[in-house]
């Protein structure tokens, strides 16, 4: 299983990114071995609109089974959700932290977008 955590910096050390669309970074962990790769997000930082359905397709490009973020949008919600990615959101703290927290079953899927679009 592979899960995708939105991400400041390029380590399991970095701080989480609470932005979806604009984290600079994804860290895609493998949840057995640990082992993990960055994808770097920087086409989408700029992007004037779509920033989150362009990083939706990323992280089921790299086949997320699973993405914790702090925020999603609804767009980005759908692309993932009709994907089969389970979204956990509201999370906080480190890469590590995060990945820690989802492994010993601390936090809860994701129901819908939990921030407004921002190009209604």
């Amino acid at each position: 299983m592979k899960i995708a955590v939105t991400s400041t910096g390029k380590t399991l050390e970095s701080e989480m990114d609470p932005r979806f669309g604009r984290a600079p970074y994804f860290i895609m962990v493998d949840m057995d071995s640990l082992e993990y790769e960055v994808v770097n997000n920087e086409q989408n930082l700029n992007l004037p609109q779509g920033a989150g359905i362009q990083a939706g397709k990323t992280i089921i490009d790299n086949r997320a089974d699973v993405l914790i973020t702090g925020y999603c949008g609804p767009k980005a919600f759908m692309v993932l959700e009709q994907a089969g990615v389970k979204i956990f959101t509201d999370v906080k703290g480190s890469v590590m932290e995060a990945v820690s927290r989802y492994k010993s079953g601390d936090l809860q899927a994701s129901q819908g977008a939990n921030i407004e679009s921002h190009w209604v």
